[in-house]
């Protein structure tokens, strides 16, 4: 109704403004609502926007545009105000047609066309399989599943994806730390070897070691020297600094290929068993949090399809590569970036990078209009690089669009929590779940613009008191789920109430916020803001509370009782609809 209403008012102000300046009559008209209520219900800066090309003053320019407005049974009144905008006053009737609107479009009420259908692929996650996903991982989590959500609302054609990073050292880490703990276990003297400090710590290592021990027995058991030949030393367990921390790092890969070499062709499986254990845990975590993943896509396939190789052969035809220390460099500073950098190291191995150009190579030629991509804050200088790769590669980069999510800080007593995947210390998103409940995790994560920094107060998140967010449009939700329980009228007939007799500020105020509702999931499908509809939800809940706790529902007049039972049937649909985007649920009682 609210995009008919603005439609309506564009015509009326072209109308005008074909009488006042035929020449300027194609000139674009933007209707927009007012910030504040007594500034009407919708505005139009048409007259600041032509004055200097009419070379007029802009209130005597909105004058003369307003007396030339033609009538409408929709508009009370409009005036000009400020400096040239010409505001509009509208009906009740026409406020109000927005609940009928509601009651009969249901679950499809503000869905949009805007999208046309077009495919939009949204990547986001995508964190190494290398242990329980935990609190940061969750905002990527619920800002990428509220993306999807909203962006289908809006007319796109979704695809979700999980970026498997299964070819990488992180997985040969985990496999080595898992193979180290299972050799603990099994005996012998390598058992006795000190375990890395840089290793993967978490206890569900030695879960993974106990399932290899009880599976496999002693089949993967070498001895120290074996395990550690050639192996350079570790420095003293005190020191920090930067040369320190290459020892560990180089101790760590001097055992990742003797584990290799010495387990040869069970290397794979215990890098296999590892990887699926944790994909695993990782998928049922996701799906217990309510997102869904259509595409798992490995980065081991695009090794596998030769994808990397041809998309770093076709970077060097085009003359973006360079060899330099035997190492084959992209141009990237040719793109902005800070400096270039490797795809082809001496010994022949490709990056990360590579097979990241390569996974964009493919987003690209399975044919999606959008690609858009949930990385963490600390990923901002990755854009230039990727961007200018994909350039490189004669692709549109103006198709890939990068959404920036901080990490959540959560804060339980006052006292903020370590993670680390490495260390083994974090709180998993499980945790924080079985703590705060879904619904909690889910809205709490996404109050805040994605690139804002987001402290989760979890005495906040368990409360049942209106400062909760969740708690108060939930518990709006349950007030008319009661409220319609008492009524015991037939629901069919609400679609039919006479909605003249809302008349107070409150059912019209009400009335209004539900009009706002297809704006709300246009703006935020269009900046890729599901916090729009988060801070939507909190106004028509407090609107909605204002409203029940103001005026009698369940009045003696039964035309008075049917509309604004028909009222509050309105808002508790247009809750549904948009805390479904947020993948949140609503409960009928509280």
């Amino acid at each position: 109704m609210s995009h008919d209403l603005k439609s309506h008012l564009a015509d009326l102000m072209r109308s005008a403004l074909r009488s006042v300046a035929p020449a300027e009559a194609d000139s674009e008209i933007a209707i927009e609502r007012p910030k504040q209520a007594a500034h009407g219900d919708f505005s139009c800066n048409l007259a600041m926007q032509l004055a200097r090309s009419l070379k007029r003053n802009p209130r005597q320019l909105a004058q003369l545009l307003l007396a030339e407005l033609p009538t409408s049974p929709l508009v009370d009144r409009a005036e000009v105000a400020g400096a040239g905008f010409i505001n509009f006053r509208l009906r009740p009737a026409a406020k109000l047609e927005v609940v009928h609107d509601v009651l009969e479009q249901a679950n499809a009420f503000g869905c949009s066309t805007a999208g046309g259908k077009q495919k939009v692929v949204v990547e986001f996650v995508s964190a190494n399989p290398t242990g329980p996903l935990h609190v940061g991982h969750g905002r990527g989590a619920a800002y990428g599943g509220s993306l999807c959500k909203l962006l289908a609302f809006a007319g796109w054609d979704v695809t979700s994806e999980f970026y498997v990073n299964d070819a990488g050292r992180q997985m040969d880490i985990l496999a080595l730390s898992t193979w180290l703990r299972y050799v603990q276990l099994a005996g012998g003297d390598a058992g006795q070897l000190p375990f890395p400090s840089n290793a993967y710590q978490g206890s569900y290592v030695r879960e993974m070691a106990r399932q290899l021990l009880t599976a496999h027995g002693d089949r993967f058991v070498h001895q120290a020297t074996r395990v550690t030949d050639g192996v350079p030393p570790l420095p003293d367990a005190e020191r920090t600094d930067g040369e320190a921390t290459q020892q560990r790092e180089a101790h760590l890969d001097a055992l990742i290929g003797n584990a290799k070499q010495l387990l040869a062709g069970d290397w794979a499986y215990v890098h296999d068993h590892v990887l699926t254990e944790q994909l695993a845990d990782c998928r049922g975590d996701l799906e217990e949090s309510g997102v869904c993943f259509d595409v798992w896509f490995s980065e081991r396939s695009l090794f596998a399809t030769g994808l990397v190789a041809r998309c770093v052969e076709r970077l060097e035809k085009g003359g973006h590569l360079y060899r330099q220390d035997g190492a084959r460099w992209f141009r990237s500073t040719a793109f902005g970036d800070e400096k270039d950098r490797v795809v082809q190291r001496e010994n022949g191995q490709y990056t990360y990078f590579a097979s990241d150009i390569a996974y964009h190579l493919n987003k690209y030629e399975r044919g999606f209009q959008r690609i858009i991509n949930v990385w963490g804050a600390d990923h901002h200088g990755y854009i230039a690089r990727v961007k200018g790769a994909v350039s490189a590669l004669g692709l549109d980069a103006e198709r890939l669009e990068v959404a920036l999510v901080q990490f959540a800080v959560l804060y339980r007593a006052g006292r903020k929590a370590q993670m680390s995947t490495r260390s083994g210390e974090f709180v998993t998103l499980r945790t924080l779940r079985d703590e705060v409940g879904n619904d909690a995790c889910r809205f709490f994560y996404v109050l805040r613009k994605s690139d804002q920094h987001l402290d989760f107060d979890l005495d906040l998140a368990k409360s049942q008191s209106n400062e909760n967010p969740v708690y108060y449009i939930q518990y709006a939700h349950a007030r008319v789920c009661s409220l319609l329980s008492l009524w015991a009228g037939d629901p069919e007939t609400l679609a039919a109430a006479d909605l003249s007799r809302l008349d107070n500020a409150h059912e019209l105020g009400l009335a209004a916020r539900l009009g706002e509702f297809p704006e709300v999931v246009e703006a935020a499908a269009d900046d890729l803001a599901p916090h729009l509809i988060a801070f939507y939800l909190k106004d028509l809940a407090a609107e909605f509370h204002s409203y029940y706790n103001a005026e009698r529902m369940l009045v003696d007049d039964p035309a008075l009782r049917a509309a604004r039972v028909a009222l509050a049937a309105a808002v508790r649909q247009v809750i549904r609809n948009a805390m479904a985007i947020l993948g949140v649920s609503c409960p009928e009682s509280m």
